[in-house]
């Protein structure tokens, strides 16, 4: 008897996370987790706002991921900065009517003894992980005014009872911080439609994790952790609000393993 090989069957998304033409801002979207997120908004239908500190790099990552520019829009700016966001937001509304969603994974490592810390240190990386997050949030609470959905990126450097690494207090400190701000605007956003949920990764293979710790094996690829964000940011998480989702992922096999 001869076999016959299976007829080929189209792949189609198995979940339609309802993002078909939604508005979405996303910090932090020059590379790593940001860029990963982008990447599977647009995917879904969604037209997205890319945010950067660095002119060269998001507008590189827009180029990647939408050639034709048709469902994105590049901006650079300060998410620390109260003015600046004020300016993004406003410049995704000139080109596009409304905001769905906001995404927050901008971010800023430095390693200091705690003794030895400078001030300077400590007050900037707050100022972008911190501040930045509430600027952001604040700002797109003035403007879903149908609803919609925040994700904020934490760390399990942000959560209790999780092992702490030497140098990280205040990347520590910034990441409980977002924590807890998710939580009180999800109270605040429920009357009004708003859902405000967290997702707290642990190693994931990026630009930030060579630089804070090198010697750390990555347990995730900043893909899987889009996968979580997007589909908190979909409709399809319609009834999770104040959560926070821990990826711990699990260390991959050495090569030839």
């Amino acid at each position: 008897m001869v076999r016959t090989a299976p007829a080929q069957v189209p792949r189609r998304r198995v979940i339609d996370m309802c993002l078909q033409e939604k508005i979405v801002i996303i910090t932090g979207a020059g590379r790593g987790i940001g860029e990963a997120c982008a990447r599977l908004c647009l995917s879904e239908g969604a037209r997205v706002a890319l945010i950067s500190r660095t002119t060269q790099e998001v507008e590189a990552a827009a180029r990647r991921l939408d050639p034709a520019g048709e469902n994105t829009l590049a901006l650079t700016g300060d998410v620390g900065d109260e003015q600046a966001v004020a300016d993004l937001f406003n410049r995704v509304a000139e080109r596009w009517s409304g905001l769905d969603g906001l995404v927050n994974c901008a971010a800023i490592f430095r390693q200091d003894e705690f003794s030895r810390m400078p001030l300077e240190h400590w007050n900037e990386v707050l100022r972008v992980n911190l501040t930045g997050t509430f600027l952001t949030c604040r700002e797109a609470f003035r403007r879903l005014t149908t609803g919609g959905a925040i994700v904020n990126i934490s760390s399990l450097s942000g959560v209790p009872g999780v092992e702490k690494f030497p140098g990280f207090a205040a990347y520590n400190v910034s990441k409980y911080g977002v924590l807890g701000l998710t939580e009180i605007l999800a109270v605040e956003g429920q009357p009004r439609g708003i859902r405000v949920n967290c997702v707290s990764p642990g190693a994931v293979d990026t630009a930030m994790l060579k630089q804070a710790a090198p010697d750390l094996p990555p347990v995730m690829r900043p893909e899987e952790v889009a996968e979580t964000v997007v589909f908190l940011l979909s409709g399809r998480a319609g009834a999770i609000n104040g959560a926070n989702i821990i990826l711990s992922g699990s260390p991959r096999p050495r090569a030839g393993k």
